[in-house]
């Protein structure tokens, strides 16, 4: 009795062969002058009159034979998925995550469905923005899911203001000699909070974390439910049969 593994991996070379077969034949039924004959025989009007000889041409494929040879390649791939759809029916297995059962008695089919999608998972998760490590990050009010706020960060506001410098007072004789500068003076505080939907690094490498626990254990259940023993089912000649009447 084989396995279904082994079922799994007959079906993909069966198909491609059957596959193959079954477009060469539908080529070859399709060139009339395969599926054409002829017969010329010539009499002359008298016993003096040229004489030639016969001409034929043999009717090469007809579709009573290429319907025979569509059954030929297609039983044996109906015959190998059945058998495979039967045997996924009853494949089944449990997903242990640290040895403990999360999912009981899973059916094979769900187990592939599972395998590819968290694959997926992994790599959106791989993909979220992470917060940045240089801040120091807390959660903001419970209204804000998921929303983080760094501590405050105060930093003033400066304005130029003109500024005279007398290098020289005036005298009876001269005007005094002012020049003016400008002097950056303190005018307000800004005071700033940055905010952030990102999450934490340990956050998204918790997640990896369960999302390859959990990947590891279904590719065990898989490989467990594909050891299943795989009944063969003979269902292609009852198919043809019938189409063919």
């Amino acid at each position: 009795m084989a396995k279904l593994n082994q079922v799994l991996a007959l079906e993909k070379g069966a198909k491609s062969a059957a596959f193959a077969k079954l477009t060469a034949l539908h080529r070859q039924v399709q060139v009339p002058a395969l599926i054409s004959g002829i017969s010329r025989t010539y009499q002359p009007k008298d016993d003096e009159g040229e004489t030639l000889p016969p001409e034929s041409t043999r009717v090469q494929v007809t579709v009573e034979q290429t319907l025979k040879q569509v059954t030929e390649a297609m039983v044996g791939l109906f015959d190998i998925t059945a058998s495979k759809d039967w045997a996924n029916a009853t494949a089944r297995a449990d997903v242990k995550v640290n040895g403990t059962v999360l999912l009981a008695d899973v059916p094979v089919t769900y187990l592939l469905f599972l395998e590819k999608q968290l694959t997926d998972l992994r790599t959106f998760v791989d993909k979220l923005p992470v917060l940045d490590a240089a801040e120091t990050w807390s959660t903001g009010s419970a209204m804000d899911d998921g929303v983080y706020r760094n501590q405050e960060n105060r930093t003033t506001r400066t304005k130029k203001v003109p500024r005279n410098h007398v290098k020289a007072p005036a005298t009876d004789k001269h005007p005094a000699q002012v020049e003016v500068y400008f002097e950056d003076v303190t005018v307000g505080h800004w005071t700033t909070i940055k905010f952030s939907g990102a999450t934490p690094a340990t956050r998204v490498a918790g997640l990896k974390s369960r999302i390859e626990a959990l990947h590891n254990g279904v590719k065990v259940a898989r490989e467990e439910a594909n050891g299943a023993d795989a009944v063969r089912v003979n269902i292609g000649e009852t198919i043809f049969s019938y189409i063919l009447g």
